[in-house]
């Protein structure tokens, strides 16, 4: 299956991105305070999703295992 993998990079890159905001936001506090936090906001988002996915594809799979048994 190809979600799997493309949904835990897609983690993964979020993680960064939310990461790479932090670090921004604890260098320089008050500069780009909204658009840093919309960056969050954003990633946070991503990863629900990428997880959501990553559920989706554990109980897919789980499924046709089921069936095949």
């Amino acid at each position: 299956m190809q979600a799997l993998p493309i949904a835990a990079a897609g983690l993964h890159d979020a993680a960064g991105r939310f990461d790479a905001s932090a670090r921004r936001t604890a260098a320089a506090p008050l500069d780009n305070l909204v658009e840093e936090v919309a960056r969050r906001i954003e990633a946070k988002v991503a990863v629900e999703a990428n997880a959501a996915v990553v559920r989706a594809t554990d109980e897919m799979t789980g499924k046709l295992l089921d069936i095949l048994a």
